[in-house]
């Protein structure tokens, strides 16, 4: 029987959480009562009649969760598609931000991992258009298996120049897993986007880590799509998701110039709420002065026209 490999993490850093640790976030989750009936807010108005007239211009749309709909140089791509309504035992929260059936045909699809509220394969089959999937290595099969053949693989600092653009698979420290045997046979990373104007940073799901200096070193990066979501229990969560106070540490580390918040308010994974996110960025934000124009909290379905 051949032996799957197992992908790890700068540093080796270990994400594995035992049964005992389980039990112990469950009984304290019992003694948590979270409101859940503060909701990301919905752009009063979608642009989606001038997303798909447009040709030229970069523009960043929050679907949800970790989905944008994001378009460079005419062309349109879309990272970690989930419409789902479900994410195991939880309902989602908010509408995503554009219908499906709404979206302009895509050109690319960029994957950070394989989790399922980062990879829902029903989504992508009802994605419109005849896309090409980048996804991090020892995914492909998952993809090619079920018929799908512009696929891409790829490694940390990989990169890929495609239609004057770079696409460059950078890494995260995570882990993922979507059946009892295949933990970790898959990587995990973030997506930077680079046109001869622009460049954006889909940071995926990450902890903190000494990465984001590293890239910060490599590339010029412009605008931030960066998790703040999915921090609490903090002792159990740390290693693989960033607190919105270290969100910030990575921004500035990374010395970008916009920051667009995600992975907070679609889906209840973990006890904190999107609204207690919000509110700890805020307050770090002001506790740092950092300038308000920089910070881009994007309404649910919100374009922003870089």
């Amino acid at each position: 029987m051949k032996v799957k490999h197992r992908y790890t993490n700068l540093d080796s850093v270990d994400t594995h959480k035992t049964m005992k640790d389980m039990l112990q976030w469950q009984q304290e989750r019992k003694q948590k009562k979270k409101d859940l009936s503060i909701l990301i807010k919905e752009a009063p108005t979608k642009e989606i009649e001038q997303l798909h007239a447009n040709r030229s211009a970069t523009s960043i749309t929050w679907i949800g969760h970790s989905t944008f709909l994001i378009q460079m140089n005419g062309l349109n791509m879309i990272t970690d598609p989930v419409w789902a309504k479900r994410m195991g035992f939880q309902k989602r929260l908010t509408e995503p931000g554009i219908p499906l059936a709404k979206l302009p045909p895509i050109d690319y699809v960029f994957i950070s991992h394989g989790h399922y509220d980062h990879l829902d394969f029903a989504t992508i089959k009802r994605l419109p258009g005849d896309p090409t999937f980048f996804v991090p290595i020892g995914l492909g099969r998952s993809f090619k298996w079920r018929g799908y053949k512009k696929v891409i693989e790829s490694e940390w600092y990989d990169s890929f120049i495609v239609d004057e653009l770079t696409f460059t698979f950078v890494p995260a420290q995570h882990w993922t897993k979507r059946t009892l045997t295949d933990t970790n046979t898959s990587h995990w990373g973030g997506w930077i986007l680079e046109s001869p104007n622009d460049s954006i940073y889909f940071v995926g799901d990450t902890g903190y880590f000494r990465g984001f200096k590293e890239i910060s070193e490599k590339f010029s990066i412009q605008t931030v799509l960066m998790p703040i979501g999915a921090y609490e229990p903090e002792w159990f969560m740390q290693e693989s998701h960033l607190t919105p106070e270290e969100a910030i540490q990575a921004f500035i580390e990374l010395k970008g110039s916009t920051l667009i918040p995600m992975h907070y308010g679609t889906y209840h994974l973990a006890d904190d709420t999107g609204s207690e996110a919000i509110d700890r960025l805020d307050a770090e934000w002001n506790r740092r002065s950092l300038a308000e124009s920089v910070k881009k909290k994007l309404m649910i379905g919100e374009t922003l026209w870089v």
